[in-house]
């Protein structure tokens, strides 16, 4: 022990909380992600897929996907009838849902009457 010789740190080791040492990639690019609110238009557009696909086309013609809260995908509906048609088919929908886009984390449909809920395009 008297070589004289220090010993490296060891490079292995995480850096102590507080300090400023480099972030992994995948912290970065999460954190980028949220700023720009990229993983949410992502979701979005995963949803508005799968909804194409798991709705029925009657239903789908006077609908339109909103957001998901807490594993609830709002629904805007263009006439009233559809939200009783809806409550017939949420079960086979929500399901359909789930398998497409399960990232989205969809639970349930809540219909909401919006003046025009037919997608732009």
């Amino acid at each position: 022990m008297g070589s004289g010789m220090a010993m490296a740190p060891d490079d292995r080791r995480p850096p102590a909380s507080g300090s400023s040492g480099p972030l992994a990639i995948g912290r970065v690019m999460a954190r980028l992600m949220a700023r720009t609110g990229y993983g949410r238009e992502q979701s979005v557009s995963a949803v508005t897929s799968a909804w194409e696909q798991a709705v029925p086309e009657p239903l789908r013609s006077g609908s339109q996907p909103g957001t998901v809260r807490r594993g609830v995908l709002d629904v805007f509906v263009s006439h009233s009838t559809h939200v009783q048609e809806f409550g017939f088919h949420k079960r086979a929908i929500v399901e359909r849902l789930q398998s497409l886009a399960p990232s989205a984390g969809i639970t349930d449909l809540r219909c909401r009457v919006a003046g025009d809920a037919r997608p732009a395009g």
